[in-house]
């Protein structure tokens, strides 16, 4: 995969090659996020962060990424904000922001319409999730979590069991993270979701294309053996109505003690986040906080690392960050 100039919109640009080119720069960059140095590699760059739909995480930790490498950032909320909501096409806003900009992340409601807008863009566009679709960044920044947390237990991904709990029909996290997955060997699936929020066929078609062995279910049976339990969120925004997404809402609750009942001690939890804490949710309890294996908000610390690594790559930087980087005169331990 040739990263310098290009897009990245999708999982389906990556091989193990890339994915591992990725994780070694973003291991490269654990001073900067981690302030014990700083860098100015990117000095006179310019972010155009467009987000097109709400979001916290993926639009902050694409900001600080690009801060952190020296860059600047300029950003977009809402399509109400923008040209957007008077007719302008999603071409020729790519025309008009990639002239402002060196590298553009965007985030968007419509399926494909991050592609659609990188046809027009004159600079590389990094896709913050379109819609239902995909989610590259984040699968990318899950599988760098999972890689780390199982080395920690001296295992790796080839071989795992991953429990996928939840809305598996709606999440794109999920679907973009199985895709990454079926590059890897003998990689088993329990998925576990109400049968209308089923994973979609054409993910379980490339999950058997790819030699790999799942298990459906609609409930918690006995115990599930996994190594990595990743839990999601009901996508009530991609449901047709409220009334229906509440049908499911808190319907594979995990707190300590089911915890304790269905998994090993050593499973690791994970949540692409944000997770529903609402009485009728309640997705992952707060008595999870304390647990060791809850991983959540080391998946949100290497989001940055690995957006980091994905702008440097992009703009061809990432052989030269150290030549531009000098210590810190303010400490903070993060």
């Amino acid at each position: 995969m040739n990263f310098k100039g290009n897009h990245i919109l999708s999982v389906n640009q990556f091989d193990r090659e890339a994915i591992e080119r990725v994780f070694n720069v973003a291991h490269q960059m654990l001073p900067y996020a981690k302030r014990r140095k700083r860098t100015t590699v990117l000095e006179g760059a310019i972010l155009g962060n467009l987000f097109f739909e709400p979001s916290t995480r993926t639009r902050v930790s694409f900001g600080t990424a690009f801060n952190l490498l020296g860059g600047e950032v300029r950003e977009t909320t809402g399509l109400s904000n923008s040209a957007l909501a008077k007719g302008e096409s999603l071409y020729d806003t790519a025309r008009v922001l990639s002239g402002y900009s060196d590298i553009i992340a965007m985030r968007h409601p419509d399926s494909g319409s991050v592609a659609e807008f990188a046809e027009g863009s004159r600079v590389p566009v990094i896709n913050g999730g379109d819609g239902a679709n995909e989610h590259p960044t984040q699968a990318l920044l899950d599988l760098y979590t999972i890689q780390k947390e199982l080395q920690d237990h001296g295992s790796s991904i080839d071989g795992m069991h991953i429990a996928m709990i939840g809305d598996l029909k709606y999440g794109r996290t999920v679907h973009s993270l199985s895709k990454l997955l079926c590059l890897f060997k003998n990689v088993r699936f329990t998925l576990i979701s109400p049968k209308e929020l089923n994973m979609p066929a054409s993910i379980i078609a490339a999950i058997e294309n790819a030699g790999h062995q799942y298990t459906i279910t609609d409930q918690f049976e006995g115990s599930v053996d996994a190594d990595i339990c990743y839990q999601t969120r009901i996508q009530e925004e991609r449901f047709p109505s409220q009334h229906e997404a509440n049908q499911y809402r808190g319907k594979f609750r995990l707190n300590q003690q089911i915890y304790t009942k269905h998994f090993q001690s050593k499973t690791v939890i994970m949540h692409p986040l944000p997770r529903d804490s609402r009485a009728e949710a309640n997705e992952l309890d707060n008595d999870l906080n304390l647990n060791p294996n809850l991983a959540i908000f080391r998946q949100t610390d290497n989001g940055v690392l690995v957006r980091m690594a994905l702008f440097a790559l992009t703009l061809g930087v990432e052989d030269i960050v150290a030549q531009y980087d000098r210590d810190i005169h303010w400490h903070v331990n993060i």
